[in-house]
């Protein structure tokens, strides 16, 4: 299986040359413009790199980093950046990042540290299966379809895109912003407000089984009670 990079990156034209440098070294590349964006888009698969430009739009490189670090503490993060004074370079460190590159850099250096961080990385992918079980429910993730006895549901993308999530992090807490973040790329009042229809209509879905509960703990987030 290719190396998987996710690569968030607000010039077109440097994105463009560093996704197609990854490209010719044998590695998938999945390609975001801002910080909200590459936020769902790590969300959606599993990554063995993360490259992030630290000056984005609407989320900074390094505020995504703090958020993918709540999701996933070992994959590596290497910032590209124009600054290179010493106290960035902290706050990079700070927010979860294993590497720095200042602008503008050699695609050598670049290609040396992309080979570095995979090779120290903890991240290995784990090939998704097609259809899981939830409680008495079969889930198939492909097309998107809840399945229990002769009923079947097929899922929006927001709602298989939550459900992913909440699976993930079934029988543990996880917070409304990760959820809100991870697939809006915000949050906000009215994202959140859709996400509390979302997570209704979830409820509704999983009626058939009473084991499964999907519990709204009033200023934390939300518990995906499945049985083992």
């Amino acid at each position: 299986m290719k190396m998987r990079i996710l690569l968030v990156e607000d010039d077109l034209n440097l994105g463009l040359v560093i996704a197609d440098h990854l490209k010719t070294q044998d590695y998938e590349v999945i390609s975001a413009e801002d910080g909200a964006e590459g936020l769902v888009k790590f969300n959606e698969e599993q990554f063995n790199l993360c490259i992030l430009d630290v000056m984005l739009p609407v989320l900074d490189g390094f505020s995504l980093a703090k958020d993918i670090r709540k999701i996933n503490e070992d994959v590596p993060i290497l910032f590209l950046t124009a600054k290179s004074m010493t106290e960035d370079k902290i706050k990079g460190f700070e927010s979860g990042g294993d590497d720095y590159l200042t602008k503008p850099f050699s695609i050598q250096e670049f290609e040396l540290r992309v080979k570095a961080l995979l090779r120290r990385s903890k991240s290995e992918l784990v090939v998704e299966e097609k259809t899981y079980a939830i409680g008495a429910y079969r889930y198939d993730v492909e097309n998107q379809l809840l399945n229990i006895n002769e009923t079947q549901k097929t899922l929006t993308k927001k709602e298989a895109q939550i459900l992913k999530i909440l699976f993930k992090h079934k029988n543990q807490v996880i917070s409304r912003e990760i959820i809100l973040k991870g697939v809006w790329g915000q949050d906000d009042y009215f994202v959140g407000r859709s996400l509390d229809v979302f997570i209704t209509k979830l409820r509704k879905y999983f009626a058939e089984d009473e084991r499964i509960v999907i519990s709204n703990l009033h200023g934390v987030g939300f518990k995906f009670e499945v049985p083992e």
